[in-house]
């Protein structure tokens, strides 16, 4: 009897940070095996068209790693 050690993939939440994606994103933006790696949760729409979503490294910044980007609040900008 084999004895299975890894977990199975869940292919209707986002690998990245969980949220739930549709069948029709993970198919139109996921990779080869229809999983997401990033969603619009957690993600902007302009890095998941250049392939974020497939764990592709887009070109432009992420917002998590890049504050005052994408609707973040800078730190130490003021009015």
């Amino acid at each position: 009897m084999a004895v299975r050690l890894e977990l199975p993939v869940r292919k209707a939440v986002c690998l990245h940070c969980g949220a739930h994606v549709t069948t029709d994103f993970r198919r139109v933006y996921g990779d080869q095996d229809d999983r997401a790696h990033r969603c619009r949760s957690c993600d902007t729409l302009v890095r998941i068209r250049e392939g974020s979503a497939a764990g592709v490294d887009a070109r432009t910044p992420d917002p998590e790693t890049s504050p005052g980007r994408h609707g973040c609040e800078a730190v130490g900008w003021s009015r």
